[in-house]
Formats: structure tokens, C-alpha cells, sequence
């Protein structure tokens, strides 16, 4: 939710500043599939038997490797990319502290409360390192009491990180100054 919020916002700020939708279109990513493997390994260790498995946890630690080492490669023809760089890195940094999983606070955990961890999550406790990096923070409001999910300090950056691609790629005729650049130099 948060980053579709955040999708939401730099389409606005886009426009607000005279981008146009179209420009989003010639907004080259390398291996985009990439990040499409490393959401759907997010899911299948939350949501299918697989978030039983033990040893779940460590595949997703790597396929948020994988993402944090694409976002760099692409840092020369994305602008605004480090943000999600910088926020997947410190998600990282929270997982490895924590044997592969991100700790979640007790008043957000929902069932990981009573099961202590479910497949790339943990239940926060003093046991749990670099809590104040982890899933504590929540959506306010209305919305966050539709949609009790928690957030760490990493997903905000990277939330703010997807808004300014949006909102940069959207006031250029081929996306960030950045993609112009290769484009006309490496064409796809």
C-alpha cells in the first residue's frame, strides 16, 4: 500500500511540474523481471506453505541482495534510484542482523503475534537487533486502521525513492536526464 501511495504522489508531483504520463513509457530499466522475481519470492515465503519452510527466510534475504545490487547497476541511468538503493540496503542490513527475517512490532504483527515468525518475519522483542529499523511504523489515519500494515525506515525511503522516479521520469521527454542518456548512447 505504501508504495502505491507512493506511485500516487509522484504522478502528482509529476504533473504539478509539467511532466507528462507518456514520459514514464521511455523510462528504461535494465532486467526489470528482476524486481517482478524478487516481489514474487516475497510473497510465495508470506503467503503459500512456503512460509513454513525454515530456511525460507534466507531466500528472501538473497533475492533482497539481488535487488539491492540491480538498483546500483541501474543508479547511472535512473534518477532517484539511490533512494531505493539506499532503503533496500538498510531492510538488508535489519534481515541479516536478524537471521534472515525483518522484525515486526507486537501491536502491527497481526497472527505473527502468537506464532513468533512466519516465513521472512519475526515478532520484534528485545532479543531482536537494530529495532528501529525494522516493521514498526504504520499508516495514520483511516487508512492505517483498514490496512494495519507496518513499515520499516528502509520501506519509507524506498516509497520516497519510487514517488521522485516517477515524478523526474515524467518531466523529461525520455525519463530522467540520466536514461536520455543512455538511450541515445546504448540503445535498447
Amino acid at each position: 500500500m505504501l508504495w502505491i501511495g507512493a506511485l500516487g504522489i509522484g504522478l502528482v508531483a509529476g504533473f504539478a511540474s509539467g511532466g507528462r504520463i507518456d514520459n514514464l513509457a521511455r523510462l528504461r530499466f535494465r532486467w526489470p523481471w528482476l524486481v517482478v522475481a524478487v516481489l514474487i519470492v516475497r510473497e510465495a515465503g508470506l503467503v503459500t506453505p512456503l512460509r513454513n519452510v525454515d530456511g525460507i527466510q534466507y531466500v528472501y534475504a538473497a533475492a533482497l541482495a539481488a535487488l539491492v545490487a540491480w538498483t546500483v547497476w541501474q543508479i547511472p541511468r535512473i534518477a532517484g534510484i539511490g533512494l531505493v538503493t539506499a532503503g533496500s540496503a538498510l531492510n538488508l542490513l535489519v534481515i541479516a542482523a536478524n537471521g534472515g527475517r525483518m522484525p515486526v512490532a507486537a501491536d502491527l504483527a497481526g497472527s505473527l503475534a502468537q506464532l513468533g515468525h512466519i516465513g521472512q518475519y519475526t515478532l520484534m522483542s528485545s532479543n531482536t537487533q537494530l529495532n528501529w529499523l525494522a516493521d514498526w511504523i504504520a499508516l495514520p489515519g483511516t487508512i492505517g486502521r483498514l490496512l494495519p500494515e507496518a513499515y520499516s525506515p528502509g520501506d519509507v525511503i524506498v516509497a520516497i525513492g519510487i514517488g521522485v522516479i516517477v515524478a523526474l521520469a515524467m518531466r523529461s521527454r525520455a525519463g530522467s536526464a540520466e536514461t536520455r542518456a543512455r538511450i541515445v548512447s546504448d540503445p535498447p
